[in-house]
C-alpha cells in the first residue's frame, strides 16, 4: 500500500537538512567558530603588544633567578625586549646579586647593562643553547672565601662547579672589575677583565685578565690571556695563556678550553718554580710539603672537577723529580694521588720537609732564603731541632695517597742507596708507612705518623736499623776500622707539638741501640778503661789489634724530652764499661759518661772516665780526671812516706771484671720495651 508523501503544514516554509543527513543546532557553524576564537587570539596578541610592559617581567625574573642563585637577584632597571628575529636579545639594566647570608650584606656582583641573545633556530630544530651575543658593560664582581672554607660562588652548592657555559659567538666585556679575597689562602687580588672588540690593534676582542694583589704578605699579579671573543666556533678549542707571579713563585700556562667557555675541559702545559712549594697552597690550596727552590714544568688536564698532572719533569733543590699525580673531588675534599720518583736524591734536600735546612754538609745543596736563615739561626744556638711550624690547618682540607722512590742517594758519609716513602692523608691523619733508607747491608724502616684533629698535633714513630753494618755508618779511617759487627736499634717515641723542637721537647718513650757481636780496635777498648801504659805503647806502635766486643747495649727511657740512660754497657775482650747518663730533647744538650774496668791485670790504671758533653749539634768527647785525683793524691803520699815504687800502687788495677751475660742482657731489654731482637750469644 503506498505510503503518504510528507507535506509541509500549511502556512511553514520547508526546513533544509544539512548534506549529511544530520542536523547543526546553533547560530555559528565549526569552521566560523574556529575562525572567531583565532581572531580574538591575534586581536589579544596585537593589544597587548600595543600595551605590554616588559618591565612587568622584572620580579617573575628576578624571583626565578633567586631561587637558582640562592639569594637576592634583583632588576632595578629596565628590561627591554626585542623578540621579532630568530635572535632575539634582551636587555637589563641596573641588576645586583647579593652576597649569600654568611657573608653579609653588601653585592657579590654588579652589572649596569647585560644583553642576552638566543639563537632559536638551533634551539627548536637541534635542541641546543646558543648564544650569539653577550654584551656586560662594566661587571663589578667579588669573589670571597672565609677561613671556614665557605665561598660566595658556590650558590648553594656543597662543592663550587667549574663555570660551564652555552656557546657564545660573541661575547663582549668593557672594562669589568674583579675582586677576590680569600681569607683561609691569605690571598686578595683586584684586576680588570675586558673583551671589547671596539679596541684598536693587539687586544681587539681578546679576553685579557690583568691585575694585582697580595698573596702570603708578598707582591701578587696575575695576566690572562684568550682568543679572541668575536665569532668564536663553538666546537674548536679556545686558547689561553696564563702567567702569574706571586713574591719569588712564578706560574706560566699555555693551553686551551676544549670548548670555548666551558671550564670544566681545559689541557695545558705548565712550568711553575720557586723558593718552597708549600708557597703553593695559595694558589692551589694543595697542602704540599716544604721544599728547597724548586722548578718543574708538566702537563694538567681537568675533567669536570678531576685534574690529572702528568709528564711532571724538574727537580727540588739539587735532586730531580718526575711522576704523575691526580686530583679529584672526592665528597667535598680535595684528594691527591700518584707516584713521584727521583733517580738521584741528595738527602740533605729532604731537610726541609720537617722544616730543617740543609747546613752545607753535602755540596751543591741548595736552600731557599727562609732555610738559610733557619740554618744560620740553628747554627748560633748550637741546636739541631728546627722550629717551623707544622701548617695545621691545611692537613684538614685535603687527602693524599703518594708514593716515592729514590734510585739512588747523595748523603754524603752516609751510605744510604735508596729511599722509599708511601704518604697516605686521611681526614686530618698523616702517615708515613713505609719510610724507608736502604743500607748496603740492613735498613733503617718503620712509620711515622701525626694526628692533627686535634688543637695541637700529636706525633708518634716507630723506626728500627735491622742487619746494618757499624763499619758501613762510621767516616772511614786510613787504617782499620776501629768498630765492625753488626748494628741494631730502634726508636718508639710519641709526642704533642707543632713543630720538630715543641714535639722533642715533649717525647716520650724508648730508645734503644744493640751490638750482638763485632771487634774493637784494643787501643780503643783500653781507653775506655785508659790504661795510660797499654793504651800509650798501643797508640805509640800504631797497633789495630782488634779485640772482640761480645756486646754493647744502650737503652734509654724517654720523658718530657729527656732519654735517661737506663741501660749503658760494653763488653769487649780486654775491657768491660758502663756508663749513666742522659740526652736531653728540650735543651738539645747530652751528658753521658763511660767508666771502664780491665778484666785483666793492668801495671797502670787511671780511674778516670770517659764523658761525652756538650750540645747534640756537636758533642765533645773528654776524660773526667777530677774524678781520679784521688787515686792521684793516695799515689803522692805513698811515694812520700814509703817510697816512690808505691806511687804507682793505685794506679794498678788487678783486674777480674766478668763476662756480661750478652744474651740476658739483649732479652731483658726487649722485654722492657726496647726496639730491639732478643739476641743470644
Amino acid at each position: 500500500m503506498p505510503q503518504p508523501s510528507a507535506t509541509p503544514a500549511p502556512g511553514r516554509a520547508p526546513r533544509a537538512e544539512p548534506a549529511s543527513g544530520r542536523r547543526w543546532r546553533g547560530p555559528l557553524s565549526p569552521l566560523n567558530l574556529t575562525g572567531a576564537i583565532l581572531g580574538l587570539v591575534v586581536l589579544a596578541i596585537v593589544i597587548l603588544a600595543l600595551v605590554f610592559q616588559w618591565n612587568w617581567l622584572r620580579g617573575p625574573i628576578s624571583s626565578w633567578a633567586s631561587g637558582r642563585l640562592h639569594r637576592q637577584v634583583r632588576i632595578a632597571g629596565d628590561l627591554s625586549v626585542h623578540p621579532w628575529s630568530w635572535t632575539p636579545t634582551a636587555t637589563a639594566t641596573d641588576i645586583t646579586v647579593a652576597e649569600p647570608a654568611w657573608a653579609g650584606k653588601g653585592s657579590m656582583a654588579r652589572l649596569p647593562s647585560l644583553t642576552i641573545g638566543i639563537d632559536l633556530k638551533s634551539l627548536l630544530l637541534r635542541g641546543k643553547l646558543v648564544l650569539p651575543v653577550v654584551d656586560a658593560e662594566h661587571p663589578d664582581v667579588i669573589l670571597l672565601r672565609d677561613r671556614a672554607g665557605r665561598t660566595n660562588w658556590s650558590f648553594g652548592r656543597a662543592t663550587p662547579q667549574p663555570l660551564k657555559l652555552p656557546p657564545i659567538r660573541h661575547f663582549t666585556i668593557d672594562a669589568g672589575r674583579i675582586r677576590f679575597d680569600d681569607a683561609r689562602r691569605r690571598l686578595s687580588f683586584s684586576g680588570v677583565v675586558s673583551s671589547n672588540e671596539r679596541l684598536i690593534g693587539w687586544g681587539r676582542g681578546r679576553f685579557t685578565l690583568v691585575g694585582r694583589g697580595v698573596l702570603n704578605r708578598a707582591p701578587f699579579s696575575a695576566r690572562i690571556v684568550g682568543g679572541p671573543l668575536v665569532d668564536i666556533d663553538p666546537n674548536r678549542p679556545y686558547p689561553f695563556t696564563a702567567a702569574i707571579t706571586a713574591g719569588a713563585t712564578h706560574l706560566f700556562a699555555a693551553g686551551a678550553l676544549a670548548r670555548p667557555f666551558d671550564l670544566s675541559r681545559v689541557q695545558a702545559s705548565l712550568h711553575v718554580g720557586g723558593p718552597d712549594m708549600s708557597d703553593l697552597y695559595g694558589l692551589t690550596g694543595l697542602a704540599l710539603p716544604d721544599t728547597p727552590p724548586y722548578d718543574v714544568a708538566l702537563h694538567v688536564a681537568r675533567n669536570g672537577t678531576r685534574y690529572d698532572l702528568t709528564r711532571i719533569r724538574g727537580r727540588t733543590g739539587t735532586s730531580d723529580l718526575s711522576g704523575h699525580l691526580t686530583l679529584r673531588d672526592v665528597g667535598g675534599r680535595r684528594d691527591l694521588t700518584g707516584a713521584l720518583a727521583s733517580r738521584r736524591l741528595n738527602l740533605a734536600d729532604l731537610t726541609a720537609v720537617i722544616g730543617g735546612a740543609p747546613k752545607g754538609v753535602i755540596r751543591g745543596t741548595i736552600a731557599s732564603p727562609g732555610q738559610k736563615a733557619q740554618a744560620a739561626m740553628l747554627s748560633a744556638r748550637h741546636e739541631v731541632f728546627p722550629t717551623s711550624r707544622l701548617e695545621v690547618s691545611r692537613l684538614r682540607g685535603m687527602d693524599a695517597d703518594v708514593s716515592y722512590r729514590a734510585a739512588s742517594v747523595a748523603a754524603g758519609p752516609l751510605p744510604i742507596r735508596q729511599v722509599i716513602l708511601h704518604v697516605r692523608l686521611d681526614h686530618s691523619l698523616l702517615a708515613v708507612d713505609p719510610l724507608a733508607m736502604v743500607l748496603p747491608q740492613g735498613a733503617l724502616s718503620g712509620w711515622v705518623r701525626i694526628d692533627a684533629r686535634g688543637a695541637r698535633p700529636a706525633e708518634a714513630l716507630d723506626l728500627s736499623l735491622a742487619h746494618a753494618r757499624i763499619e758501613d755508618l762510621l767516616p772511614k779511617p786510613k787504617g782499620a776500622a776501629p768498630l765492625r759487627g753488626e748494628l741494631e736499634a730502634g726508636a718508639r717515641l710519641s709526642s704533642v707539638g707543632d713543630s720538630v723542637r715543641a714535639a722533642a721537647a715533649n717525647a716520650r718513650g724508648v730508645v734503644a741501640l744493640a751490638i750482638p757481636h763485632g771487634q774493637m780496635r784494643q787501643l780503643l777498648a783500653e781507653l775506655m778503661g785508659i790504661d795510660v801504659a797499654k793504651s800509650l805503647f798501643l797508640y805509640l806502635s800504631k797497633d789495630e789489634k782488634p779485640t772482640p766486643v761480645r756486646c754493647a747495649v744502650a737503652e734509654f727511657q724517654a720523658r718530657a724530652g729527656v732519654l735517661n740512660a737506663r741501660r749503658l754497657l760494653i763488653d769487649t775482650g780486654v775491657v768491660q764499661a758502663q756508663g749513666k747518663g742522659y740526652v736531653n730533647l728540650r735543651s738539645q744538650r747530652m751528658d753521658l759518661t763511660i767508666a771502664g774496668k780491665p778484666k785483666k791485670f793492668r801495671l797502670i790504671r787511671l780511674a778516670a772516665p770517659i764523658t761525652i758533653k756538650g750540645p747534640l749539634s756537636s758533642p765533645k768527647f773528654g776524660v773526667e780526671i777530677g774524678k781520679a785525683a784521688g787515686q792521684l793524691g793516695i799515689g803522692a803520699v805513698l811515694g812520700a812516706v814509703v817510697s816512690p815504687l808505691a806511687a804507682i800502687l793505685p794506679l794498678v788495677a788487678p783486674g777480674g771484671a766478668k763476662n756480661a751475660d750478652c744474651g740476658a742482657l739483649l732479652a731483658e731489654a726487649a722485654a722492657h720495651g726496647a726496639p730491639l731482637a732478643a739476641h743470644r750469644q
